[in-house]
């Protein structure tokens, strides 16, 4: 039985509206009042009308992710992740979650970024994989609607975001490969309109050039952040002469198919050739051989741009906060000095 403030009201013999001013903390019922209604509702078993309580509030207790995907599956774990530490975190402060998908720059995606800020189904949206120019937060700063990224962006808005320093990163990644005696080192990065694309590059370039090695244009390929691009680029890069000794894949995934393409072809990785990623997605760890890669914690990282987007939505911060993270190196069996020629 769904028990009412009517319910209360009649067992205390008060008034409704004092009930009703008692449960939602108004000044003007006494405390003595007020705590006799509190501990009769909890003792009656009373949880206020959720519609109502939202109607009252002019808020849907709601947070919108909008999923960057081309597929009607996604099957990339970094989302798994990143959704399960969002959910998490959005229901620990009684938030619901409300997924949905759209092909990235896509009509349809950018329809469903007004309707959310213009229509009120949510309070606020959590966005990933950013873009050099990103029409989505272009969009969500003009309507001045509550959001933070997981990413950054290469134009001048003042916004919320959580990111990965995946320069360093790289710098570190690469770094690595070199202390091992590698030289000719290949690069598989992420798509070029991708911010985080953009910085792992700029990290792999940096640390070639710190370290007075050559980078040949036909060394870096672009890949589509899936296993099967992976495999696609790591056959073009296997195809160039001078041959590499180690490719560093833009994310894991991109490695663990660059990976069997190297099998695929007879070789050992980890001796006759070595490849590394980004992400440490739990696969990462399980693969044959395990894959060297840098840790970002994906799940802990949803927690975080939930928890800000709810700071966000109740006026908690006076500044959009920033937050830049420094991945950690995670050495596994896939990389290890380079076979001797």
């Amino acid at each position: 039985m769904h028990v009412t403030q009517k319910d209360i009201a009649r067992k205390l013999g008060i008034s409704i509206t004092t009930v009703s001013r008692a449960l939602a903390g108004y000044s003007d019922v006494a405390e003595e009042t007020r705590q006799r209604v509190l501990q009769t509702a909890q003792e009656m078993g009373y949880s206020p009308h959720l519609l109502a309580r939202r109607l009252q509030k002019q808020r849907t207790d709601t947070i919108g992710f909008i999923m960057p995907t081309l597929a009607p599956r996604f099957s990339d774990p970094f989302f798994s992740e990143f959704i399960a530490g969002v959910g998490n975190e959005a229901a620990s402060h009684e938030y619901d979650l409300l997924v949905s998908t759209h092909p990235p720059e896509s009509e349809s995606e950018m329809k469903a970024y007004e309707r959310a800020a213009k229509g009120g189904w949510v309070d606020g949206l959590i966005i990933v994989r950013t873009r050099e120019k990103d029409e989505r937060i272009r969009l969500l700063c003009q309507y001045k609607f509550p959001f933070v990224s997981f990413g950054r962006t290469n134009e001048s808005l003042d916004f919320a975001y959580v990111d990965e320093d995946g320069e360093t990163g790289i710098k570190l990644l690469t770094q690595h490969l070199i202390d091992l005696g590698h030289r000719r080192i290949g690069f598989i990065r992420p798509p070029k309109d991708m911010m985080a694309g953009h910085f792992r590059l700029q990290g792999f370039m940096k640390a070639m050039a710190e370290n007075d090695l050559p980078v040949r244009p036909e060394w870096i390929v672009e890949g589509d952040m899936t296993q099967r691009g992976g495999e696609q680029s790591m056959a073009v890069l296997l195809d160039v002469q001078p041959g590499i000794t180690a490719v560093i894949a833009g994310n894991d995934l991109m490695a663990i198919g660059a990976m069997h393409c190297a099998q695929q072809r007879g070789l050992e990785v980890g001796k006759d050739i070595s490849v590394a990623g980004f992400d440490d997605i739990p696969l990462a760890a399980y693969v044959k051989p395990s894959l060297t890669t840098l840790r970002q914690p994906i799940y802990e990282i949803g927690r975080m741009t939930c928890r800000m987007l709810i700071d966000l939505i109740n006026g908690r911060f006076s500044h959009p906060p920033q937050v830049l993270l420094v991945p950690q190196l995670i050495i596994r069996s896939s990389t290890a000095p380079p076979a001797s020629d």
